[in-house]
C-alpha cells in the first residue's frame, strides 16, 4: 500500500524544514537534532519517575525508572528498555515518552538505560552496559519494587539490536532469566545487505546513508557478520525468550527484522511478527501523530502485560 496519509504529512513537513542529514553532521550535532525531534512527543503522566545510576567498571550508567500505579497487593514485573538511535544518538530523554507509555500499558516497571554511545565508545560498550543494568536490576529487585522472576527486555532499532543480543548472551552465559523480548524494527544484520535497505534507501525518514554512518561509527574495524553485533548471524536461536517483532513497510530495516522473526519461529521460539503497512521507521515513537504508532504501543503493552502480570 502507499505511505499512510498521516506519515506523508510528516514527511512533507520534514522536507519543507530542510537541513542536513544526520550523516552529514557531527555526532554532537546529530544528537541535538534527534533530541529536538523527540521532544515533539509529550509523555503521559505516570505514578513515579526516578533517575538512578548503576555502578560499572568504567563509571556509573544512568538509568531512569518508571513505576506505574500498582494494583493493591500486586508486584510489578520489569522491562529493561534500550533506546534507538543507531548506537550514536538518543538517550533516556529521547526515550522518555515511549517508556512512560509502555509502563502505563503493561503495568510493569520500565528501566530505561542510558548506555554509552559510539563513536566515542564502539561495540561492545553499549551491550556491556545493558548487561550490567540487567544484572543490577535483578540483584536490586526489592529496591525497585519488582519481581526478579518476571523480566522482559526491549528496544527500538539499535536498542532492539541490543535487546536481541542481550537475550542471546544471557542464554549462552546462564545469566538472569529473561521471559520476553520486544523488538521494534530491530537492526539484526549489520551487513546492511537486505532488499529493503535498497527499496527504502531514501525518502522515508531513516535512510541507507544514515544507517551506513551509524554502523561505521559503531563497529569501526569489527566484522559486521560477527554474531556479537549481528544477532541474525547467530548459529542457533533455540531456547531464546518469546518475542514480539514489530516492523514497518517503508523501513530500510524491514527485511532483516522479519528475517529474524522467521529464524526465531524456525528455532521453536514463540514469536509474533506484526508489519505495519504504510508506515516508516520511527512510527512507534509517534503515537500522538500516528494512529498506527498508538496501536503498536497498545499492542506491545498488552503483550508485556500478558507475560509480566
Amino acid at each position: 500500500m502507499p505511505v499512510h496519509p498521516q506519515v506523508q504529512t510528516i514527511l512533507d513537513a520534514m522536507a519543507q524544514m530542510g537541513g542536513p542529514a544526520l550523516s552529514e553532521v557531527s555526532p554532537t550535532e546529530a544528537r541535538a537534532m534527534y533530541k529536538a525531534l523527540s521532544a515533539m512527543e509529550q509523555g503521559e503522566e505516570i505514578q513515579r519517575v526516578d533517575d538512578r545510576h548503576v555502578p560499572a567498571e568504567h563509571g556509573d550508567i544512568p538509568i531512569r525508572v518508571y513505576t506505574p500505579e500498582a494494583s493493591v497487593g500486586a508486584q510489578h514485573g520489569v522491562l529493561l528498555w534500550f533506546h534507538g538511535g543507531g548506537w550514536v544518538i538518543g538517550d533516556i530523554e529521547t526515550a522518555d515518552a515511549t517508556c512512560r507509555a509502555l509502563a502505563n500499558r503493561s503495568g510493569a516497571v520500565v528501566v530505561s538505560v542510558d548506555y554509552r554511545l559510539a563513536p566515542e565508545h564502539q561495540a561492545p560498550a553499549a551491550l556491556e552496559d545493558c548487561l550490567a543494568v540487567l544484572t543490577w536490576t535483578v540483584e536490586n529487585a526489592e529496591l525497585l519494587g519488582v519481581d526478579a522472576s518476571r523480566v522482559a527486555v526491549g528496544g527500538d532499532s539499535a536498542g532492539a539490536n541490543l535487546a536481541a543480543l542481550l537475550c542471546q548472551r544471557v542464554l549462552a552465559e546462564f545469566g538472569p532469566d529473561i521471559d520476553f523480548q520486544l523488538l521494534v524494527y530491530p537492526v539484526t544484520d549489520l551487513t546492511l545487505s537486505h532488499r529493503s535497505i535498497e527499496e527504502n534507501a531514501e525518502g522515508y525518514f531513516l535512510t541507507k546513508a544514515t544507517m551506513e554512518w551509524f554502523v561505521d561509527s559503531y563497529l569501526g574495524d569489527q566484522d559486521p557478520k560477527d554474531p556479537a553485533v549481528s544477532p541474525l548471524h547467530a548459529p542457533s536461536l533455540a531456547g531464546l525468550p518469546a518475542a514480539l517483532v514489530v516492523t514497518a513497510e517503508y523501513d530500510p530495516l524491514r527485511d532483516e527484522g522479519e528475517a529474524y522473526a522467521a529464524r526465531l519461529r524456525d528455532a521453536g521460539v514463540p514469536t509474533q511478527l506484526i508489519r505495519y503497512e504504510g508506515q516508516i521507521h520511527g512510527f512507534f515513537a509517534m503515537p500522538t501523530m500516528l494512529d498506527d504508532g498508538r496501536h503498536a504501543l497498545d499492542t506491545a503493552g498488552a503483550a508485556l502485560a500478558a507475560v509480566l502480570a
